[in-house]
């Protein structure tokens, strides 16, 4: 009886740890359910009614688990390798846009000026609904730029909503071969008051030392007292480039980002190295929604630090830190290892993949002269300026190639610009006259099916005529209200058409530093010392 009990005993002790363990222990719980999805797919293989394709089966259930993670963590194939080379050296085929996941939807974060989404219009903010009738719900990230991306001369057919406009709008694009420049345009914007101003499009390999180079050139011409920074639709890129980047404008030793994750490995800080080669000058750093992942942490440190002041609007908010562990038969896996902080602590990342929440606890955090700034989605500006939103007309002419057709028309007919803004506005409207240009507001559609329905339920318009006349006269007063309204955005993408026509890219460059509200009110913003340092010294 005695035996008994101890041996009792003993196997219930050994029971409740193998029941400890088996509830808590990691190892445990992947070995047992490795074996229940190696069974599971062995009984379907052998069992199921028709016969399955394994590979097909298998990787829906790998992509299934990652999608429970983050948008970033995904199985990359051998013929995926191209995401690789782009991270790297910027080159790859397509239409041009850079998406990332936000709020359960997919937000183009920037298009690539010059190629064919933003010669069509594209915007960054725009809310993806499908791409070549595949709906944004059957996509992460990853699966939607390897969907915009494809042959050469290929077709792409893209679906967006965007925010002001009551209706999805429809792009064709052609893919196309991209290269994407670090630094695409610099140049002084002020020479009296030695204003220069890069425009920096990625975090590519020697992005920092583009930087470097562009400055040295420009001091070439005459000193360099202050700098527009431009990282407006920059969608990130190499960390390592953006604490270069920080390296020109703060003192060595100088923390930049630091890492942290589940992983003793993962958890890095981030210092400048090299001396400044702007210590001390004004500098201004424009962002937009379209701004992310390297780009806030150029702009997040030097707001830190109270070395630049950040103009536009919120950034983008991708915070997240991703490695490439290769795997076997050629494929890789791209996981999140752990999350960026900036030198205040604040995280940059706009969701928390861990719960599905937003880590906007709007906690205060200070910078180096006391500043309050709130850990929020991205970085938040210090003077805040929107792009303002298209309207249908806008849209419309973009999506139609508009001016670009008409300056190719302008250009072979006349020999220099039109004398002046109401000349040329007038040619555009006539040119879109000849060409039969239209486009409906959403209140003259809704006319439209009023009309539509009083046929089916009358078989007359008649006695509703005078009504409905007076609706469409008020309705297009209000179109030549919107046509007035858009005479500041029509005019300057006009000009700039014609511009790269007859200038040619730099051309187009220089006339849009003047022509850039963004730019027009860093360069106000550096002329006036008490402004500049007000902000960047008021705690």
């Amino acid at each position: 009886m005695k035996r008994f009990s101890l041996f009792s005993l003993l196997f219930i002790c050994v029971f409740l740890i193998i029941g400890f363990v088996s509830s808590d222990d990691p190892f445990f719980q992947i070995k047992k359910n490795f074996t229940l999805f190696s069974e599971v797919i062995t009984e379907v293989n052998e069992h199921y009614v028709v016969e399955i394709e394994p590979e097909r089966v298998i990787r829906s259930g790998i992509n299934a688990m990652l999608q429970t993670l983050d948008p970033y963590t995904v199985l990359i194939d051998e013929a995926d390798t191209q995401e690789i080379d782009f991270m790297t050296t910027g080159r790859y085929a397509g239409v041009g846009i850079e998406a990332g996941a936000r709020n359960g939807k997919l937000i183009v974060i920037a298009p690539i000026d010059g190629y064919a989404a933003a010669r069509a219009g594209v915007r960054a903010g725009d809310i993806i609904i499908s791409v070549n009738g595949i709906s944004y719900e059957d996509m992460n990230a990853e699966d939607l730029n390897a969907n915009l991306r494809g042959e050469p001369g290929s077709k792409v057919n893209l679906v967006v909503e965007r925010i002001g406009i009551d209706e999805p709008l429809e792009f064709e694009l052609v893919r196309e071969r991209i290269e994407i420049k670090n630094v695409s345009f610099y140049s002084f914007t002020d020479d009296e008051n030695g204003i220069a101003y890069i425009n920096l499009n990625r975090f590519g390999q020697n992005a920092a030392e583009e930087i470097r180079t562009a400055i040295q050139e420009l001091e070439k011409e005459q000193t360099v007292k202050a700098l527009i920074l431009d990282m407006r639709n920059n969608p990130g890129g190499l960390l390592t480039e953006a604490v270069k980047t920080v390296d020109k404008f703060l003192p060595p030793n100088t923390e930049v980002v630091s890492t942290k994750g589940k992983n003793r490995q993962s958890i890095q800080v981030f210092k400048t190295e090299q001396d400044p080669i702007l210590a001390n000058q004004p500098v201004v750093i424009l962002q937009n929604q379209g701004s992310a992942s390297s780009s806030e942490i150029v702009a997040g440190a030097l707001q830190d630090h109270d070395r630049a002041v950040i103009l536009g609007e919120q950034s983008f908010g991708k915070g997240l830190v991703q490695i490439i562990r290769p795997l076997s038969y050629s494929t890789a896996l791209k996981v999140t290892t752990s999350n960026y902080y900036i030198p205040s602590g604040r995280s940059i990342q706009s969701i928390n993949y861990g719960t599905q929440s937003s880590d906007s606890t709007n906690q205060v955090f200070e910078t180096k002269n006391g500043r309050k700034v709130l850990e929020s989605t991205g970085i938040s500006p210090d003077v805040e300026l929107l792009d303002t939103s298209d309207n249908m007309l806008e849209a419309t002419l973009l999506r139609h190639n508009s001016y670009f057709f008409f300056a190719n028309e302008y250009v072979s007919e006349n020999e220099t610009f039109p004398a002046s803004d109401d000349e040329l506005l007038q040619k555009f409207s006539a040119w879109l006259d000849e060409n039969d240009f239209t486009y409906e507001t959403k209140s003259e559609r809704s006319l439209k099916q009023l009309e539509e329905q009083i046929l089916t339920d009358t078989g007359d318009l008649k006695p509703f005529e005078s009504t409905l006349e007076a609706i469409r006269q008020q309705l297009s007063k209000a179109r030549d209200a919107e046509m007035l309204e858009s005479r500041d955005k029509l005019l300057r993408e006009l000009k700039l058409e014609l511009a790269s026509r007859y200038e040619g890219t730099t051309g187009r460059q220089q006339l849009s530093l003047s022509l850039d509200p963004f730019i027009v009110k860093a360069i106000t913003l550096i002329k006036d010392p008490d402004m500049y340092h007000g902000i960047l010294e008021s705690p």
